[in-house]
């Protein structure tokens, strides 16, 4: 029986997305930093839009996201706003703009003023009385573990994370101290399916996935990878323009496939 996806009418907000978490539902989530694909967005029934640094690259031409400043974010936060006012809005805070407690609070300040709902840390343990901090002052925090691309130079490069036992017993930990400083949420990015099942049985954060195999309650692809128009499309995407001459079609598509659990399929995960 296929999904009937339309577009959202009410507000998405954490406990709505939970209440779908408890009744075994999947949502969606897509990367993008314009207006007129964050209207496309809410038309296709997508439930929450990640404002990325991965801008750097798919807006900016940059090698990394290491070059995105909050002004950036700021600005792509608050077009994305004006675009769609039904998505959960998740505003990444930049590289080194929460490197100490106060610098997180003001950008994160700044980004909830443009618009976001919550925003986006990279990082483990050492974040927690960050998070901590946040969560205290009501600023929602979605926290990301495994391939943290703003780590690229100290990981030594776009590889997936967690495939030693090291390795996974150290982004678990992480994922369980970040969950009891408050993060209502974490994104889970090029680890191992079976690092992830792992996750989603010993916490009870709302995960999104991206090439994280299918355990997570969303799945998140950025808007690039969806449309087929990235240079080289990384392993866990899919490109759901190539049938159909829509674009909106191509977001209806990949939520029904994302909330009849047919993507990530097996291809798309990591072993």
């Amino acid at each position: 029986m296929s999904t009937n996806v339309t577009g959202l009418e009410h507000e998405i907000t954490l406990n709505s997305l939970r209440q779908q978490k408890s009744a075994g539902n999947k949502f969606v989530c897509i990367a993008l930093y314009d207006s007129a694909m964050a209207a496309l967005a809410a038309g296709a029934g997508i439930e929450t839009i990640i404002v990325g640094d991965s801008l750097g690259m798919t807006i900016q031409g940059q090698n990394s996201t290491l070059p995105v400043t909050i002004d950036h974010m700021i600005y792509h936060t608050s077009a994305v706003k004006r675009g769609n006012q039904h998505s959960l809005i998740i505003a990444d805070l930049p590289f080194m703009a929460y490197s100490t407690v106060e610098k997180a609070l003001s950008n994160a300040a700044l980004l909830m003023q443009a618009g976001a709902h919550m925003v986006k840390l990279e990082g483990g343990d050492w974040l927690c009385d960050t998070v901590r901090k946040l969560s205290e002052r009501g600023i929602p925090v979605c926290a990301h573990l495994g391939l943290t691309p703003q780590s690229v130079n100290k990981i030594g490069g776009y590889r997936v994370q967690g495939r030693s036992e090291e390795q996974a017993k150290k982004i678990l930990a992480d994922a369980k101290m970040l969950e009891q400083a408050g993060a209502d949420m974490l994104v889970l990015e090029c680890v191992p399916k079976t690092l992830t099942d792992t996750i989603a049985n010993k916490t009870n954060i709302l995960t999104i996935g991206i090439g994280a195999g299918t355990a997570t309650d969303g799945q998140v692809l950025v808007i690039n990878d969806l449309l087929g128009i990235t240079t080289k499309a990384p392993k866990f995407s899919k490109n759901f323009l190539e049938n159909t001459n829509s674009i909106q079609k191509a977001l209806q598509n990949y939520a029904i496939a994302v909330k009849e659990c047919k993507f990530p399929e097996e291809k798309h995960s990591f072993q």
